[in-house]
């Protein structure tokens, strides 16, 4: 099946031809339709299964076709947990709409920019908003931005966003645009805060669901190897030796972490960066770059690397530490084996890590052999777990504050 069956704009036709989009996914099969249909949407998708698409395209073809004089109004508004994907998302529209009749005016709302400036964009003329959660809300508290005018809203891995405490503020989002709009709703899963969600954003919507994204990581090649803390270093270099990667993203637990371990494979001769919230947007752009036209063959990585990436042919992805859901571990090794390409998926893990892979496993449905690397051997015994002292009241940091923090954290440090 080709673009040419779904009626979109012969122009919007040729900015596709130019993307070498030859044929639509499965998503944009069923997604593209009912968009143009005017449905409500909510549609759970694993990563990597072009679900920008399957919205940007049909939406710009209605805004295309729609007649609208004066100023630009924000007619689109998409929002997403990270900066990475907002603006991904953000060039998708500029990329297809380049060939339509009419100039569309994009801005994207992040952190880690200049807030003033992102205001004077919009109020400039805007037709598509595109915002990280964060940064849209903080701009929203403001009053100085028109959302009457609001025909798609787009909730763009609205499970990310859940888990930075996203739901607490929905109200304040659905009271500044029309109750009268099309919504919008894509996810990597469905859990019982989604639907509570959706409840409050969608009327009469259409499901579509395209797989349990759990079951995706069965098609990646996986392994998962036991050894001790202070060899992954050595361990990992050894197995770059045995192959010869390309592209390798590895997961780290922390920010310093990944500035310390890059900085120890330049000193290898190895071509690596790291990546976390402490880059600013120019960095973490430049860095991504590097990444995808293969200057930089190890990208050491937070999380804030683990959705909204658009970067085929990872060969490789190391969880040189676990991450802290199962979920995430799905979205981790999601990064390979993208568009029908092949990858390899290799967690390390240690005594005191052995538990949490176990649940990780359970929760992914997969079950893997544990390996051991001849040199690199998991040593000692496994650590007797000792309780910790009992908390005390009153010195707990509130609920609110935590989403808070969470939220700037994923977005890059700043709200």
């Amino acid at each position: 099946m080709s673009f040419t069956p779904f009626g979109l704009h012969k122009n919007l036709l040729k900015a596709v031809a130019s993307a070498s989009f030859k044929r639509p996914t499965a998503i944009q099969e069923k997604v593209i339709p009912l968009v143009m249909d005017k449905k409500d949407l909510i549609v759970m998708s694993q990563t990597g299964s072009g679900k920008s698409a399957s919205f940007i395209l049909p939406i710009l073809h209605a805004l295309n076709e729609a007649q609208q004089q004066g100023k630009a109004k924000i007619r689109v508004l998409v929002l997403t947990p990270t900066r990475e994907l907002t603006l991904q998302v953000a060039e998708g529209f500029t990329q297809f709409s380049k060939e339509l009749n009419k100039t569309l005016k994009i801005v994207s709302l992040i952190g880690g920019k200049s807030i003033g400036n992102q205001l004077y964009d919009i109020q400039q003329g805007c037709d598509i908003l595109v915002a990280t959660s964060g940064r849209f809300l903080d701009v929203l508290s403001k009053k100085q931005m028109n959302l009457s005018f609001v025909e798609y809203f787009v909730l763009d891995e609205a499970d990310k966003m859940l888990d930075l405490g996203f739901l607490e503020e929905l109200d304040s989002v659905l009271e500044a645009i029309p109750r009268q709009r099309q919504s919008l709703m894509f996810s990597a899963s469905y859990p019982q805060k989604m639907q509570e969600v959706a409840k409050k954003i969608t009327t009469n919507a259409v499901e579509i669901s395209l797989g349990d994204e759990s079951k995706v990581v069965t098609k990646i090649n996986q392994r998962v190897i036991e050894v001790n803390k202070e060899n992954r270093g050595p361990l990992l270099r050894e197995l770059l030796k045995e192959k010869k990667y390309t592209r390798v993203l590895v997961f780290m637990a922390n920010k310093r972490a990944t500035d310390n371990i890059a900085a120890k494979f330049r000193k290898y001769g190895y071509e690596a960066a790291s990546f976390n919230a402490d880059l600013d947007q120019e960095m973490r752009n430049e860095t991504l770059q590097a990444f995808k036209d293969k200057k930089i063959q190890i990208l050491f990585a937070t999380d804030i690397a683990a959705r909204g990436l658009d970067i085929d042919a990872i060969d490789l992805v190391i969880n040189y530490d676990l991450p802290r859901s199962p979920a995430d571990y799905i979205h981790r090794v999601g990064r390979t084996a993208r568009a029908g390409k092949s990858g390899e998926a290799i967690s390390f893990i240690d005594y005191e890590s052995r538990n949490h892979f176990k649940l990780i496993e359970k929760r992914s449905d997969i079950h893997l052999q544990r390996e051991q690397i001849k040199g690199f051997e998991l040593q000692g015994d496994a650590p007797i777990k000792e309780k910790g002292p009992a908390p005390i009241k009153g010195k707990k940091k509130s609920k609110k504050d935590k989403l808070r923090e969470k939220k700037a954290l994923e977005e890059g440090g700043t709200i």
